[in-house]
């Protein structure tokens, strides 16, 4: 890579000239056209000479190059996480369609974690609304650039030019020139300014809003792509850890004897417990490093460990669902505040009243964690499966009292993520037993057991709801109370209260349309590590919430879907500080461009409504339909979920619809996709999903007690219809688990009569 290449920058929508300097990579050889989009400034761009393979090794936020060479090939290096979303092929379609590229001469290489980047963590379904403008417009300016240098070439005005599938054409005389052709010419010309940037109109798209496999799809099928099981590096180590069963808990003493008598068996380390803050701090406990993956497990079960368990050691997950629902019926920090709810259940016709429960629930990735690591001269290079290759990086240095930049992080592909591997506990064992073992690289396998036993788990919740009616049963004042240990708490370990996110996912934006609306958060300690699973507080609240709208329905002798309607109204901008949220948190999105407007949401539920046939067939006798609605992550989506209960109370779903607005859709194959796993995800949570503790120590273990959904269990057909629009791009992965899991509680309610109000279901008697 020479030091004559020139390069364009995406800056707060402006696309500028960089240097060679300012490139963190070496993806791209000499006479290339060279773009990248960033909202950094430039002082916060690393400045590096380290190259790594074919692709750049790091880029900018929110970042894309665009790497043209002179023999067409585009490389397109990007910066999030593919763990089953596709967005390693979304993103760069959008880049490649303004560009007009041919999509068989794209090559897409992976970034590894540098703050360069901005946001790498691929998690809050985020990366399509973060990402397509700049994407885009680095598209864009690129294609400008290339019909530049081509009129200019042949001496004629640009106006006559346009960039057709990987050419520039003359259109008067035929003349074509490639981009590769163009490429060195092309990035020596001034980028084109933001106002004059031109986009190609919708009637032009060639990738957004078309069906697009995957670029990793015949990999993945067979067996040729990289995930972090996969990687192997030379004299690599092998290590298993038994981690304190308790959080908290520390090695009081251990026995390793036996386990160093086992064949393969090379060495026995001691990993210290985390200190408050836990943050992503390993939990402690002792490793056994042997030659295979095999040996360091058999060792491990030789270890002979007294614990002294700490504080948590009494914790009981039973006991707690009480203490919650009792700090549940008490007032609590009021979160949004609209009218008087008092004054109006005192004068109401009739209240209800309903107290809901989710338990603890893991991620349960089909990969459980792995991660290498080889510390070599106070320099640390890790190959890992991690949504957050960033947060690897301050994690890594700060257990080995490192800088980040000290810290290399390669990213594979991800056998699933839900949010778990944006926790880098797992890739700091691996980095702190290479460094204890001089350098050598570690491999640190979780089992099915330790994912399971020691994950972040998503919160226990307990929710309290008191509605008031009229005297024709409609709602007019509604009372939510909610009381969860935090994903603050790993943050700060006195933290009591939820936090801003949570509120904002179901507490405080709920969508009705009422005089009288009031959410408040009691306090509630943890006793395990608490993290975001896929939708996060959403997954209780709308759960309680949308269960309770439809309780309120039959209360009052109502359609739900009718009542529900009624609830939000005709559809507006909700302007929720007018209602007492003083700090809404809108997903990270400035409210201007992702305002919540329920005239979005109840069109969904009148489409899903329709496309399920609802009220065409009278519910009960073992058989019915449920319905919800919630917006999450700035996409709107309503579930029905049809239900059949037999006379023994098995729960069979015979169908699903999943209906979405989810804004200007990029690739339509990839978002049903997401819509159709969150429906079987849900149906997981729903039926069998729970996590227990006693003794502070979590009771199951693996899948045959802690079962996500199996086939028979899962919707035997889900229908995902996708409202056409042309507002900015919302959520995809996990907006579609919310209203799913009230719909489908409501759907056994109108089956069986049975209000199931606490998760999993399974625990409920239906007959």
């Amino acid at each position: 890579m020479s030091d004559h290449i020139e390069n364009g920058l995406v800056e707060n929508g402006v696309v500028e000239n960089i240097s060679r300097r300012s490139l963190i990579g070496g993806v791209f050889s000499a006479g290339a056209l060279v773009l990248a989009a960033r909202i950094l400034p430039e002082e916060a761009w690393a400045d590096t000479n380290e190259y790594h393979g074919k692709a750049a090794s790091s880029a900018l936020r929110p970042s894309i190059y665009l790497g043209i060479e002179p023999d067409g090939t585009i490389y397109i290096v990007t910066h999030r996480s593919e763990m089953g979303t596709g967005i390693r092929t979304t993103l760069p379609l959008v880049a490649a369609d303004e560009l007009d590229a041919d999509w068989s001469k794209v090559k897409i290489e992976q970034g590894i974690g540098d703050k360069a980047y901005g946001d790498q963590n691929t998690d809050g379904s985020k990366s399509i609304r973060g990402f397509f403008e700049a994407f885009r417009e680095s598209g864009a300016s690129a294609r400008m650039m290339l019909v530049s240098a081509a009129a200019k070439q042949w001496n004629v005005p640009e106006s006559e030019c346009a960039a057709k599938f990987h050419e520039v054409v003359h259109t008067p005389s035929g003349k074509k020139l490639g981009y590769g052709a163009l490429a060195t010419a092309a990035g020596k010309l001034p980028v084109p300014k933001p106002a004059d940037v031109k986009y190609k109109p919708k009637s032009e798209w060639r990738y957004i809003g078309k069906e697009s496999k995957i670029a990793d799809l015949a990999d993945i099928c067979t067996g040729k792509a990289t995930f972090g099981m996969d990687i192997k590096r030379q004299g690599m180590l092998y290590a298993s850890i038994e981690r304190p069963p308790v959080m908290g808990g520390k090695v009081q003493s251990f026995d390793d004897k036996a386990a160093r008598q086992v064949k393969g068996v090379s060495g026995i380390e001691t990993i210290d417990g985390f200190k408050p803050p836990y943050t992503f701090q390993p939990l402690g406990g002792v490793a056994v490093i042997a030659n295979s993956t095999w040996a360091a497990i058999q060792g491990r079960k030789k270890l002979k460990i007294e614990w002294n368990n700490g504080e948590n050691a009494a914790h009981d997950s039973e006991q707690y669902r009480k203490e919650l629902l009792t700090t549940a019926r008490k007032p609590g920090k009021v979160v949004r505040n609209i009218g008087d709810v008092d004054a109006a259940f005192a004068k109401a016709s009739k209240t209800v009243e309903a107290e809901y429960y989710a338990p603890l629930l893991a991620h349960a990735t089909m990969e459980p964690p792995v991660a290498v690591a080889e510390f070599k001269g106070n320099k640390v290079e890790c190959w890992v499966p991690t949504q957050n290759p960033q947060a690897v990086q301050d994690t890594v240095a700060g257990a080995l009292g490192l800088k980040p930049e000290d810290v290399t992080c390669h990213v594979t592909l991800l056998g699933g993520g839900f949010g778990r591997k944006s926790k880098p506990d797992y890739v700091a064992e691996a980095a702190i037993l290479s460094k204890k073992q001089g350098g050598k690289p570690v491999k640190v396998v979780w089992t099915r057991e330790d994912d399971i036993k020691f994950d972040y788990y998503h919160s226990v919740a307990g929710m309290y709801h008191k509605a008031a009616l009229d005297s024709n049963g409609k709602a007019t004042a509604w009372l939510h109370r909610s009381v969860f240990p935090s994903i603050s708490s790993m943050n700060d370990a006195s933290s009591m209260y939820g936090f801003d996110v949570e509120y904002g996912m179901g507490l405080n934006d709920m969508p009705w349309d009422l005089p009288n609306h009031r959410a408040e958060n009691g306090p509630a300690k943890a006793h395990v590590r608490i993290g975001w699973l896929r939708s996060v507080a959403n997954i209780y609240h709308v759960f309680s919430g949308l269960s309770f709208a439809d309780e309120l329905a039959h209360a009052a002798g109502r359609d739900s879907l009718e009542y529900q309607l009624e609830m939000i109204g005709p559809g507006k901008i909700i302007d929720f500080k007018s209602q007492g949220v003083a700090n809404y948190w809108n997903y990270g999105e400035s409210y201007e461009k992702f305002p919540f407007d329920s005239k979005r949401l109840r069109h969904v539920l009148e489409v899903a409504g329709e496309k399920s046939g609802w009220g065409k067939r009278k519910s009960g006798n073992g058989w019915g339909l449920g319905i919800a609605a919630a917006r999450s992550f700035t996409s709107y989506v309503a579930s029905v979920v049809e239900v059949e209960v037999d006379k023994a109370g098995k729960i069979r779903i015979p169908r699903a619809w999943q209906v979405a607005d989810v804004g200007m859709v990029i690739n339509p194959e990839r978002v049903r996709s997401q819509f159709e796993g969150a429906a079987v995800m849900a149906a997981g949570i729903g039926l069998t999903g729970e996590i227990s503790v006693a003794d502070g120590r979590v009771q199951q273990s693996n899948f045959n007690n802690y079962q996500v959904a199996r086939m028979n269990q899962a919707p035997m057909q889900t229908d995902v219809h996708i409202i056409e629009s042309t507002a900015l791009p919302g959520g995809v992965g996990e907006p579609g688990v919310p209203p799913f899991v009230p719909a489908f509680a409501n759907a056994i309610f109108a089956a069986t009569g049975k209000r199931v109000r606490d998760l999993p279901f399974s625990k409920t008697k239906l007959v």
